[in-house]
C-alpha cells in the first residue's frame, strides 16, 4: 500500500534526486549495462517498484529477457560478460557493504574495463539505485504503473 503521494514529499526532494539522475544519464556510461546492475540491485534490495521500472526500461534498451530473469545467478550462467561480472560483483558488495568490503583487487577488476572516472560514476550509479531503493520502500510508491520514457 503506498504510504505518499508525489504531492507529499518535500519541494526539492524529487528534484534533487533527479538531478544525479540526469547527470548519470549524460556522463558517457554505458546505459545497458547500468540498468542491469539497477535490476540487480533492485533485487537485492527487494525494491519491487524499481524492479519494475527497471526491468520494462531494460528491455527498451535492448537487454534480454534471459540475462533479466537469471540476474540472481550471474556467477553460474555463462552468457554475461566479464565487463557486467565486474559490474555486478561491485554493485553488491556496495549495495551489501555491511556485509563485505571492497578490496583494492575490486577497484583493479574494474580498471581492465572502466576509467577512473568511469569507476567514479559507477560507484556514484550504485549509491543512486540504493537511495531509491531505500526511498521507495520508505513512501511505497504503487508499482506496476512506470511507463519507459516517463517519471
Amino acid at each position: 500500500m503506498q504510504r505518499f503521494s508525489h504531492s507529499e514529499l518535500p519541494k526539492g526532494l524529487y528534484e534533487s534526486v533527479f538531478g544525479i539522475e540526469e547527470y548519470l544519464k549524460s556522463c558517457g556510461f554505458d546505459q545497458k549495462l547500468l540498468g542491469l546492475m539497477k535490476f540487480r540491485v533492485s533485487q537485492i534490495n527487494h525494491c519491487v517498484y524499481c524492479l519494475d521500472m527497471h526491468y520494462k526500461e531494460a528491455i527498451a534498451a535492448g537487454e534480454t529477457e534471459l540475462k533479466l530473469y537469471s540476474i540472481s545467478a550471474w556467477r553460474e550462467a555463462p552468457y554475461y560478460s566479464n565487463k557486467e561480472r565486474a559490474v555486478l560483483s561491485y554493485a553488491e558488495k556496495l549495495t551489501l557493504l555491511s556485509q563485505n568490503e571492497v578490496s583494492d583487487e575490486d577497484i583493479e577488476n574494474l580498471g581492465k574495463f572502466f576509467s577512473r572516472k568511469e569507476i567514479a560514476n559507477l560507484t556514484l550509479a550504485i549509491a543512486q539505485i540504493n537511495t531509491w531503493n531505500r526511498l521507495m520502500d520508505a513512501f511505497r510508491f504503487e508499482p506496476g504503473k512506470h511507463r519507459v520514457n516517463q517519471k
